[in-house]
């Protein structure tokens, strides 16, 4: 416990001393958290989005003109039977051209030109919770589209699927240049203690020839670059609330209406914390590449 402290004591003296040159490996650390931390944030909100949608799926099933009232009971009676609806809503040609104008007002001329209803009627069907994920609102479909009458049948989960998909290549990327950025500070880091390091050359000298243990040396060392990667890591989150608040003055009342009423929000507070000790990290691994070389100073 006394060498901790001893560490921490020492460490903290000597990124006050070199605090010019201790700047460029707090900045360092602070680039790649930024980095990491931005990816998570756009992440985050984007996962909790299509988990909402998600959530509100819904198959529709488009008939065709000729459809029969038969033909659309028996549509209806297998859409009760799956034990994947909630509930399901009849829309006939007349509602749809309706709900068309209502709802696009700006492109309601459009549907004038034409002498007959383009709109097809439809089934709305709205899933209970969990059908999405065990298979029973695919299977709806894959029972729905070979019956006759059906032209067409449309389910939210594909394209969201999609844009899942599209998240997850850009959280890998994200990842893969955070990585590399996570390397280049802990670099930057073992430079930057390489200094202090040389500096402290005939002090160390001294403590090994009385028999300091290695930990008394190299702590500091290491110590050093831990305060240097949090210090970093502190440094990204308020520069990514920075970003998240200037975001929401700008851009909320857009943000709300693309996000169903809500707005984007910060990183969960246990994943900061895990942010801090990743820089914290990065940090200590270049304190210590440069403590390896001790005995070399």
């Amino acid at each position: 416990m006394r060498a901790l402290e001893y560490s921490f004591r020492q460490g903290a003296a000597s990124v006050w001393r070199n605090r010019g040159a201790g700047a460029f490996a707090v900045l360092a650390i602070a680039l790649a958290m930024i980095v990491l931390g931005s990816l998570l944030l756009i992440t985050w909100n984007a996962e909790q989005v299509l988990a909402r949608w998600m959530a509100n799926a819904e198959i529709s099933v488009y008939l065709q003109g000729e459809a029969t009232s038969e033909q659309r009971g028996a549509i209806e009676a297998m859409i009760d039977e799956s034990r994947a609806s909630a509930a399901r809503e009849y829309i006939s040609k007349a509602q749809a051209l309706t709900r068309f104008r209502r709802e696009f007002v700006d492109l309601a001329a459009l549907a004038e030109g034409f002498q007959d209803n383009p709109f097809p009627a439809s089934i709305e069907v709205r899933l209970v919770g969990g059908a999405g994920s065990d298979g029973r609102a695919d299977a709806l479909v894959r029972q729905i589209v070979t019956q006759p009458g059906v032209a067409d049948v449309r389910y939210d989960q594909d394209w969201l699927g999609r844009i899942d998909g599209g998240v997850q290549a850009f959280r890998r990327a994200g990842l893969a240049l955070a990585v590399l950025m996570a390397v280049a500070a802990a670099v930057t880091v073992a430079a930057v203690v390489r200094l202090s390091l040389h500096a402290r050359r005939d002090e160390l000298e001294i403590m090994e020839l009385v028999g300091a243990p290695l930990t008394y040396i190299r702590g500091p060392l290491v110590a050093e670059g831990l305060l240097q990667g949090g210090a970093g890591a502190f440094l990204a989150l308020g520069a990514l609330w920075l970003g998240l608040a200037a975001g929401r003055a700008w851009w909320d009342v857009g943000l709300r209406a693309m996000l169903d009423g809500e707005t984007l929000r910060f990183l969960p507070v246990r994943v900061c914390l895990y942010l801090v000790l990743g820089g914290m990290g990065v940090g200590g691994v270049g304190g210590f590449l440069a403590a390896r070389r001790v005995d070399q100073a």
